[in-house]
């Protein structure tokens, strides 16, 4: 066996430093898992969800719109924000600080409410009316210490048709003031406008962007972060201008697909034996960009 103690890795964070000793096997499943770059807005973004949590419960409590494009890291950060206020549980009652609920894709009072039950783990019973589903809902909020709901996808309630539009903005104001809990809204840009239709909500509901990354000091300090972070033995020289501007025009500017795009290159070093991110690697990336990817299906469906 190799021996690999001699390695000089301070290019890697000291947890990297210590996965890139094993064998590739291992190094590439490590390198496939999820990891959180704590980058400045992302940072920004989970102290004032931080903020919020804190807030003393009022009558008009205020409320945070975090909005971005698909695949540019929203989840990432609610999952961040959620971890630091995992659920717990009792002998005699369970906790959930931070209640996290989807949007249903076809929107309806009757199923958001049964989807707030369903994450509450709440024994769902069919044909309940909506008036008894809603008073349950609350009850168990407020029961499990609720601190905060978060709505993911909420850009879905314009799907519905107009009255169903006003009946979830409606129940939006009623929940935050009910509950006397912040709301967080997160989804794409028509997320914003659905707010932006209700003068009261939108004066309670502060927008958080998340906009595409472009070629500046922000995403070379993110391509340091994301290739200290992988278990590769020689270092890669991306976090550049002009290595930045090539990986942003593939990826297309999304924070998801560029961590897509880098995982899979860092995959290719640790197999070709580069082990490192370079041009080579990343032309041996299996990695197609959304619009690539786009096009290749339309060409498979004609």
């Amino acid at each position: 066996m190799k021996d690999n103690s001699s390695l000089d890795l301070s290019h890697l964070t000291p947890s990297a430093q210590r996965l890139a000793h094993l064998a590739s096997a291992e190094r590439i499943m490590h390198t496939r898992a999820e990891r959180w770059i704590g980058y400045p807005r992302a940072v920004d973004a989970v102290n004032r969800l931080e903020a919020l949590y804190q807030w003393p419960a009022k009558q008009r409590m205020p409320n945070l719109l975090i909005i971005g494009t698909t695949n540019n890291g929203k989840s990432m950060i609610v999952e961040k924000f959620r971890r630091q206020h995992l659920p717990s549980s009792s002998p005699d009652a369970e906790h959930i600080p931070v209640l996290c609920v989807q949007m249903p894709s076809e929107p309806s009072i009757l199923r958001f409410h049964m989807a707030l039950l369903a994450a509450m783990g709440a024994p769902l019973r069919s044909r309940q009316p909506i008036a008894i589903l809603e008073q349950q809902a609350l009850s168990l909020m407020r029961r499990i210490g609720v601190k905060m709901l978060v709505i993911d996808e909420l850009h879905n309630i314009l799907a519905g048709n107009s009255n169903s539009r006003r009946e979830f903005l409606n129940l939006l104001r009623f929940l935050g003031n009910e509950l006397r809990i912040p709301l967080v809204g997160v989804g794409t840009r028509d997320a914003y406008l659905a707010i932006r239709s209700d003068d009261q909500l939108e004066n309670r509901f502060e927008p958080l962007i998340l906009p595409l990354w472009q070629v500046d000091k922000d995403t070379c300090s993110l391509l340091a972060s994301f290739v200290a972070a992988f278990p590769l033995r020689r270092p890669s020289n991306i976090a550049t201008d002009d290595m930045a501007q090539y990986l942003l025009a593939r990826c297309e500017g999304t924070i998801g697909e560029l961590a897509l795009l880098l995982t899979k290159a860092a995959i290719a070093g640790i197999e070709t034996g580069d082990e490192a991110i370079n041009q080579r690697t990343l032309a041996l990336a299996d990695y197609a960009g959304p619009s690539e990817r786009r096009r290749k299906f339309e060409r498979e469906l004609n």
